[in-house]
């Protein structure tokens, strides 16, 4: 679990140049290149409720604040509050007549009710007094606050003012982009084809009117303020009857300043996300739609394309100077065999060279402007940049490559032994679709003692791209590379 969670010792370098645990990557099959979320563009897909699994339309969740109407959080500790049912003995109304031949009728009868109640810090409805309701899932009173008119108003008036520039905008560019067609037709500019259109369809020829925002009396600041009350100064205070920041900050419309003004909320809502390549506009991850589902329809982790990398054994003892052998596991995620060899890394010229091509790659998958209007919102790219890491430790590269064979799920089960395969000296063993190789590495003279030991190389492997080419029908191999940079521990004492 460490491995997901707090792996910070084996990191690869992103197309953009920030260094990231495999786990956290994502690799774009379009342009064979490793991503991060800096260099994707999250989408939100879809609104549920995880706790009663409700899958809810954008337009609805927006108009009910992205907040679940029928689930409400505890006030108290925040969590999930639950309907707890209660029989109540209430008169009988007096247009309530008993049943036929009931003469033994009671003047009360029995009702179930129902309140919210707490299961992890016991709070329940009754103790802010608001009343039982006589269905489970009934309409909970709401807490009125002093400031909601003002905040309605101001809404408004920004949601008018978006409206008002989104419109002029589309103005502007309708007048500023040119023609698609090679000979201007006179009507089109004058408007004259669209009235005619548009009366044909039998709408209304007439242009909607623009936006105006309503007028909001400004906010005025005074110098009268409340006089605090006698009682603070006179009555012992109760700490169990003040509510916490965390209490406040739950309920940030009202913020009450004492328990018995707390009110259950609404639960937030969850989404679903999506992920998209900002470059070539691919999808990277993809969820499925149903809210109980766990699945993806597209999932292009770094973990199931790229070799992944691990530490076996370290030395005891680090020393500046002192040449010390460490061992590295290799692992292929993929169905297809793997050629890994390990290179050194790239120089400061040649790392500029490949910012520079890559920029440049950028700026011609950049659409141009006659589609931007037509075509939705253009993503901005992450700028690529140095790599902030330096290397504090020189390693022996081996000049051959090694084979890794593909993954086989079954083959752990399987009793048929493994052929044996000529191997490089510096391969130690093999098991399935695993390498473990051993390198000889020297950290630099002038490090202090508990400075970090970093080694760094280049990655170069064959990757069988399975991404269907209209011009060629069957898959494609091609060579990759990533950089890795490897934590070894800290330089020992003498």
């Amino acid at each position: 679990m460490a491995h997901f969670l707090s792996n910070t010792t084996v990191q690869y370098v992103c197309a953009c140049g920030i260094l990231n645990p495999l786990t956290k990557l994502f690799f774009c099959r379009h342009c064979l290149a490793l991503r991060c979320d800096f260099c994707l563009c999250h989408e939100v897909d879809s609104h549920f409720c995880y706790n009663c699994v409700e899958n809810i339309p954008s337009s609805e969740a927006k108009l009910k604040k992205y907040k679940c109407s029928s689930c409400f959080d505890c006030p108290s500790c925040q969590h999930t509050l639950s309907a707890r049912a209660t029989t109540v003995t209430v008169p009988r109304k007096a247009d309530e007549e008993p049943a036929a031949g009931d003469s033994k009728a009671a003047a009360a009868i029995t009702r179930k009710m129902y309140y919210l109640a707490c299961l992890a810090c016991r709070w329940t409805s009754r103790d802010v007094g608001i009343p039982d309701q006589t269905v489970a899932t009934g309409s909970w009173p709401e807490c009125e606050y002093s400031h909601a008119t003002r905040f309605a108003l101001l809404m408004e008036h920004f949601q008018a003012v978006v409206l008002r520039d989104k419109q002029e905008r589309q103005d502007y560019l309708r007048r500023k982009t040119p023609k698609q067609h090679k000979y201007p037709n006179l009507t089109d500019r004058t408007g004259l084809t669209v009235s005619m259109i548009r009366r044909q369809m039998g709408w209304s020829d007439k242009t909607p009117p623009k936006a105006k925002p309503i007028e909001v009396n400004p906010s005025e600041a005074t110098d009268e303020v409340d006089q605090l009350p006698d009682s603070i100064f006179t009555e012992p205070v109760n700490l169990r009857e003040l509510t916490t920041i965390k209490q406040r900050l739950s309920q940030p419309a009202g913020q009450p300043v004492t328990v018995k003004h707390l009110f259950p909320q609404h639960k937030s809502l969850s989404i679903k996300r999506s992920l998209r390549c900002r470059q070539c506009e691919h999808n990277v991850i993809k969820p499925e739609y149903n809210p109980s589902s766990i699945k993806y329809r597209i999932q292009l982790f770094a973990a199931h394309h790229v070799p992944d990398i691990r530490i076996v054994k370290l030395p005891d003892k680090l020393q500046g100077g002192i040449q010390v052998k460490l061992q590295l596991k290799f692992s292929n995620p993929t169905i297809h065999e793997m050629t890994v060899a390990i290179k050194e890394l790239p120089s400061s010229d040649e790392e500029t060279a490949l910012i520079e091509e890559m920029k440049k790659a950028v700026v011609s998958s950049t659409p141009s402007s006659l589609n931007v209007s037509l075509s939705r919102q253009v993503s901005l790219t992450e700028e690529p940049r140095f790599v902030d890491q330096r290397v504090t430790a020189k390693i022996e590269l081996p000049e051959e490559s090694f084979v890794l064979p593909h993954r086989d799920d079954s083959a752990e089960f399987d009793e048929d032994l493994q052929l044996p395969r000529e191997d490089p000296k510096f391969v130690i063993w093999r098991r399935a679709n695993k390498a473990c190789i051993e390198l000889s590495m020297e950290p630099q003279d002038n490090l202090a003692p508990g400075s970090e030991t970093i080694i760094g190389f280049t990655v170069q492997y064959s990757y069988v791209n399975t991404v269907q080419v209209p011009e060629k029908k069957d898959p494609q191999t091609h060579t990759l590379n990533s950089r890795v940079y490897i934590n070894c521990g800290t330089i020992s004492g003498k």
